[in-house]
């Protein structure tokens, strides 16, 4: 990977305009408009966004590091595309994690934070495309729900694994695959079944609805990924 020099990681106004053009690539990779595996290059995202290649670079570095974007040998950078069994094993991950930090969230977090979550909620409920039952897009960090789960939990370790190591990653397939059928309005439903056994400090309810809930996600990925990955096959014989 190309280095960043010092002064461009270490310039506040480069380090914003990185965190800037990341928040932007980030979102335009997990909404699909950059497709997965296709290649991208600095040239062409520097005359797409308009900015100096330095922020650009340290940018990627963190698309990287958040596991979005893949350095091949010989090809260059491209769009993360799991496998299919990488995606089963991703969800398998967010289940038991997920389900313990449910649980630890039912025993630690406060009247204020659960408040909090339930205007998350009270938010999302607002979304045309969840109203039209078509989508159950949620926002990164505090206005994603399961992301209040996990900071709610109190446990620094999970912490990091749920919302830095394997945030965005499951971010991209929870947001390009979810949205099936009555997905969006059954996954609604159950975010708020977790939360009354979150407040009502049933730490063993609220770890089977998320182990459930996360379960019927990764049947319902699992199947609209296999769909894509045959029409894709198909269109290449």
């Amino acid at each position: 990977m190309n280095s960043v020099a010092p002064e461009q990681v270490t310039n506040p106004e480069v380090r914003t305009l990185a965190e800037r053009v990341f928040q932007q690539l980030q979102d335009a990779i997990v909404r699909g408009e950059l497709a997965p595996g296709s290649k991208i290059t600095e040239p062409g995202l520097s005359r797409t966004y308009g900015i100096s290649r330095g922020p650009l670079r340290e940018a990627m570095r963190r698309l990287e590091a958040h596991r979005l974007i893949q350095r091949v040998p010989h090809v260059g950078a491209r769009v993360v595309k799991l496998s299919m069994k990488e995606l089963l094993e991703l969800f398998d991950v967010r289940e038991a994690l997920e389900s313990m930090a449910a649980r630890l969230a039912a025993e630690h977090m406060t009247p204020k934070e659960i408040a909090g979550l339930r205007e998350v909620l009270a938010m999302h409920e607002r979304q045309a495309d969840l109203r039209r039952g078509e989508a159950y897009y949620q926002r990164e960090g505090d206005l994603d729900f399961h992301f209040r789960i996990v900071q709610g939990s109190h446990n620094k370790m999970l912490t990091g694994m749920l919302c830095d190591d394997l945030y965005y990653l499951v971010r991209l397939y929870r947001t390009q695959f979810s949205a099936s059928g009555t997905r969006p309005q059954r996954a609604f439903v159950e975010h708020h079944r977790i939360v009354d056994a979150i407040e009502a400090g049933d730490a063993e309810l609220a770890e089977l609805l998320m182990r459930r809930h996360v379960s019927a996600s990764r049947a319902n990925v699992a199947d609209r990924y296999a769909a894509t990955l045959k029409q894709e096959a198909e269109a290449t014989t």
